[in-house]
């Protein structure tokens, strides 16, 4: 009983006591708010990252494809069918994407994926990602009457508004149709008086000619014939366009009609300002070129207009600024991947969607027995994304390492305040020996003194640790403002506020270290003050 009350005396009444307590709740605090965001980040990431990618993925290693994806699934359902949930094939090609903003022309090089609207959702979270509710639930390649989000669905009812997208789908397409009308109007209305002009300056070019060479003057008949014509536009520029013969079969009409459909990523479409606030350069509606190389030795460019239907937002900034989303069949015709005779195509690869529980390595390893690893690639999402996935890991192995030391230092702070309390105690301790007190219980009250500024260092550590976490995004806000800089902006990271996981089970092992961090510091200390003689002691000075 002595020693316990030996203990609490000294924790009351000894301030530098205090210090060793202080640093080692830093220690623990920064432990628990450090650990918890990244593995926040961790997580999300590879939610997200998993949410794009399938389980398992068979895909051709060269730009060609393999043919008849529909035998390969199912060679591939009797090799491992009992643990596949759903398949679908996809075909992806790098191509450039070419739009009008304000009368300039915006290119950007992407990475075209055709995909199967029916079976894309059973292998990845892609409907999750789309700004239309009904594409959520059911995706289509159809344009939709209206109700786009007007806010990011994925950031919640603080997001900044987007309120461009209120127009989106068939009203924004109707107004874009009904503003070319009015320009081409405009332009018919006008071509017969620059068409006048264009003719009195040919006529004025002649004369100066027929003048020159000392012939008379000849003017151009006010009606030209078609060849007079032809004749004409090398003098005076191009023939009237409207004069030109009327196209045959129906007219597309784009305010009734829609080329077929296009999701972009949303980061094609849009940029954000210092606000935060997107603006976009296209909404769903509008048109697009997308030109890709044929499946041709050697290959060619090939071209074709997509209307967009939707936008893809993952929060993954290298997927949406490159992803673009096209119907499989439409890519595998625009590519010359598909044999019309027999109705069979070629696809780069094949998603597969596991069961939960299934092991992903095991069946690839049972796919890479039936693929020839010569003609196919045969990976999990993992390994698509090993490297970045082991750097994540390796820092947050790295990070707990430095912090650790923290608690280390603190541990430091108490062998050193043990020494001098055993210094400065000499005498008490050779009157407790004195009055029958043992080697053992000497040692009682120093070990225990070190386990009770662990337990209040770490007690304390665990509260601030985690009110800090429970409050992070607001203090992040509160910094910000004090500041005038972001402290966590989301065109930077994945994500719209900063993420954070509390394990329990690290928590008891941040806790746990601490506490033999203080315990280990004292056995020292312990073993000096237990080894005192008691007459030497008594004697000390």
């Amino acid at each position: 009983m002595y020693k316990l009350l030996l203990c609490c005396r000294y924790l009351r009444t000894r301030y530098i006591a205090l210090a060793s307590i202080i640093s080692v709740t830093l220690g623990v605090a920064t432990m628990i708010v450090v650990n918890s965001v990244m593995s926040g980040f961790t997580t999300e990431m590879r939610n997200r990252i998993h949410g794009i990618l399938s389980d398992v993925i068979v895909e051709s290693r060269g730009m060609d494809g393999f043919y008849d994806p529909d035998r390969h699934m199912q060679q591939i359902a009797e090799v491992a069918g009992d643990y596949i949930e759903g398949m679908t094939p996809t075909v992806i090609v790098p191509a450039m994407l070419n739009f009008e903003f304000r009368g300039h022309n915006i290119a950007r090089q992407v990475n075209l994926i055709g995909i199967d609207e029916r079976t894309q959702s059973q292998v990845s979270d892609f409907e999750e990602y789309l700004q239309h509710p009904e594409n959520r639930k059911a995706m289509s390649f159809q344009l939709r009457e209206g109700g786009y989000d007007t806010q990011d669905h994925q950031a919640g009812p603080e997001a900044q508004p987007r309120t461009q997208m209120e127009t989106a789908g068939w009203e924004h397409r109707r107004n874009w149709a009904k503003w070319q009308t009015m320009q081409t109007s405009s332009y018919q209305t006008r071509w017969p008086v620059e068409k006048q002009v264009a003719q009195q300056q040919a006529a004025g070019t002649q004369a100066s000619v027929t003048q020159s060479s000392g012939q008379l003057p000849i003017q151009p008949p006010p009606l030209l014939s078609s060849a007079e014509k032809t004749t004409a536009s090398t003098i005076s520029g191009p023939i009237d366009p409207f004069a030109a013969a009327a196209p045959q079969g129906p007219v597309f009409d784009p305010a009734k009609e829609q080329h077929p459909g296009l999701v972009l990523g949303f980061a094609l479409g849009s940029i954000r300002d210092d606000t935060g606030t997107d603006k976009f350069l296209v909404l769903p509606g509008d048109d697009v070129k997308i030109t890709v190389p044929t499946n041709g030795r050697p290959p060619t460019a090939s071209s074709c207009d997509f209307t967009i239907v939707d936008f893809y937002e993952s929060k993954m900034s290298e997927y949406d600024a490159h992803f673009v989303f096209v119907p499989i069949r439409k890519l595998q015709k625009l590519r010359g991947m598909y044999n019309e005779s027999t109705g069979i195509g070629w696809v780069n690869s094949i998603q597969i969607k596991l069961k939960p529980g299934a092991d992903g390595n095991e069946v690839r390893e049972k796919l890479k027995k039936i693929f020839p690893h010569q003609l196919y690639n045969v990976v999990t999402w993992q390994d698509k994304q090993g490297p970045l996935l082991a750097a994540v890991q390796m820092e947050i192995v790295i990070l707990n390492i430095l912090l650790f030391m923290i608690i280390a230092v603190a541990g430091f702070g108490i062998l050193a305040t043990f020494l001098m309390i055993v210094v400065e105690k000499t005498r008490d301790i050779g009157i407790l020996k004195s009055l029958g007190a043992s080697r053992r219980g000497i040692m009682g009250i120093f070990l225990g003194y070190g386990l009770m500024l662990g337990a209040v260092g770490s007690g304390v550590g665990m509260a601030l640790g985690l009110v800090f976490v429970d409050n992070l995004n607001r203090i992040a806000d509160f910094v910000s403002w004090v500041t005038g800089q972001p402290v966590f902006d989301p065109s930077i990271y994945y994500f719209e506020k900063i993420p954070a996981i509390v394990d329990p089970l690290m928590i008891v092992w941040v806790v746990f270290g601490a506490l033999a961090i203080a315990v280990l510091a004292s056995v020292l200390p312990a073993l000096r003050a237990a080894m005192l003689h008691p007459v030497e002691a008594l004697r000390y000075e």
